[in-house]
């Protein structure tokens, strides 16, 4: 007899899950029993594949489309996908920018617009949400924070700041929120895509101590840890390879 799937019967919503690492987590979690909304800004014909995938795995998905820099957006992201799933259990922050911020180049809209995506969304969406989750009985966030939100990358300073921020919204978060909802995040180092310019993976190899970049499923699976725990929030799981040792 097959076990019962772990996330069986319960609803996650995956911001930025059309690509990446948005991608590998919607998939990890649907594979384990979850119902997902697949939140996209722009790239809907990606996040439609992730739904079309799930769907010939056996689960069930369905795409929401927002612009999270606007809370009217996520407003109506979360009655959309609460409304076609009947509620929510599990909110992923995963959604987010990337993008060099050289301190005597950055603009203010650089600036802005790295902290509407990679914060200020995150909060609103955690806002919005908590109801939602408080309600399920045993309601998650997992905030995706970034190694850069622990190391000084000041060739990424608004992205450092940004997702240095991520990590203290999550223990702000989780002390609010206790003890109805959990709250954690997961922060990775250098993640690898086919994509990818190999270069940055030789220049991350070299520096961490396993050899190695991550993958989207590393990633998902501290996710999954996270929100299967009870006993764990206002954490940060680093998912690196080891590069954040001190040496």
């Amino acid at each position: 007899m097959a076990s019962e799937k772990s996330l069986a019967g319960q609803v996650a919503l995956v911001t930025g899950a059309g690509r990446r690492i948005g991608r590998g987590i919607a998939i990890r979690l649907a594979a384990e029993g979850a119902r997902v909304a697949l939140h996209y800004r722009r790239s809907e014909e990606e996040a439609r594949g992730v739904a079309s995938e799930i769907a010939r795995g056996g689960g069930d998905a369905a795409c929401f489309q927002a612009n999270l820099a606007h809370k009217e957006d996520i407003d109506r992201l979360f009655e959309e996908a609460a409304g076609h799933f009947g509620g929510l259990d599990i909110l992923v922050n995963n959604a987010g920018v990337f993008a060099p911020t050289p301190v005597g180049e950055t603009t203010e809209a650089q600036w802005d617009g790295i902290f509407d995506s990679n914060l200020k969304a995150q909060f609103f969406c955690a806002q919005r949400a908590a109801p939602l989750l408080a309600a399920s009985g045993h309601g998650r966030i997992v905030n995706l924070a970034s190694l850069g939100g622990l190391l000084a990358w000041p060739k990424y300073t608004a992205y450092s700041v940004s997702k240095a921020g991520v990590i203290m919204l999550t223990r702000c978060l989780a002390q609010a929120l206790a003890p109805a909802i959990t709250v954690n995040a997961v922060a990775p180092g250098t993640i690898s895509f086919p994509e990818d310019a190999p270069e940055v993976a030789e220049r991350y190899i070299r520096r961490a101590p396993l050899a190695l970049t991550g993958t989207a499923d590393d990633i998902a699976g501290a996710v999954l840890y996270l929100i299967s725990a009870g006993f764990v929030t206002g954490q940060v799981i680093v998912v690196d390879g080891g590069r954040s040792i001190p040496s």
